[in-house]
């Protein structure tokens, strides 16, 4: 187990909880915790130098989110990754945009202002193009949720964006590699260009395509990672 240790040691209760979490998760996310990994309360409490009380409040929110499993008698462990799981979350995401994006068929566009938000990140010169994965992943997460919002159905939104912190642990490694970087930004001009001339069903296809290859690439790219996460701790032992 690689915990990063806290460099924060004095902080309110509610604030250290966040902070504990956010560390953990991020241990998560950058593979420091490997799926089948498990460790104790005090190890945690230890490493991140607070009491049991925040660090076990830190870790039902994991455990609630799916991210962690808890077992009374031996500690924690970091859940392995269910791909199938994960698949069938991009498959509704598929359903929820699709549906979003035959109501935005329907809206006049003309001065919608996420659209128009979504145009002058996506519409751009290859030049001004981020190539930062971060940026772009947060950016890329930005332009599926602003889809359903622009359509105006508050619900669907609110389960989009359920589905969407679900897969964010994986769906962030497809922009690791500058190909996909670059792929994603043309994919998503030509998905708003067919919205914006309603071509409905055109744009329908091309955002199915486009989260189709991005499933497929996570599901490759987190195995890629995941053995060389493996590989790296084993050559520390």
């Amino acid at each position: 187990m690689q915990i990063a240790h806290s460099k924060k040691p004095k902080d309110r209760p509610d604030n250290m909880v966040e902070r504990i979490y956010q560390q953990l998760k991020d241990d998560i996310f950058e593979f420091r915790l490997l799926p089948g990994d498990r460790f104790s309360e005090n190890e945690v409490a230890e490493r991140v130098a607070a009491s049991r009380t925040p660090v076990r409040q830190a870790l039902y929110r994991l455990e609630r989110e799916g991210y962690l499993e808890v077992y009374f008698r031996s500690g924690w462990r970091v859940r392995a990754f269910d791909f199938n799981y994960f698949e069938e979350l991009y498959d509704v995401r598929i359903v929820l945009e699709s549906a979003a994006v035959a109501r935005l068929g329907s809206l006049d566009l003309v001065g919608n202002a996420v659209i128009d938000e979504l145009k002058t990140s996506w519409l751009i010169a290859e030049t001004e193009r981020l190539q930062d994965a971060a940026q772009v992943s947060a950016l890329d997460e930005r332009f599926h949720c602003a889809l359903v919002e622009a359509a105006g159905n508050g619900e669907m939104a609110r389960m989009h964006l359920g589905i969407t912190e679900k897969i964010r642990i994986i769906r962030r490694l497809d922009f690791t590699q500058a190909p996909r970087i670059d792929a994603t930004y043309a994919e998503h001009g030509q998905i708003l260009n067919a919205i914006v001339q309603r071509r409905t069903e055109q744009a329908q296809q091309l955002l199915k395509s486009h989260i189709e290859i991005s499933k497929k690439e996570v599901r490759k790219i987190t195995l890629h990672m995941l053995y060389m996460a493996r590989q790296q701790n084993q050559a520390a032992r």
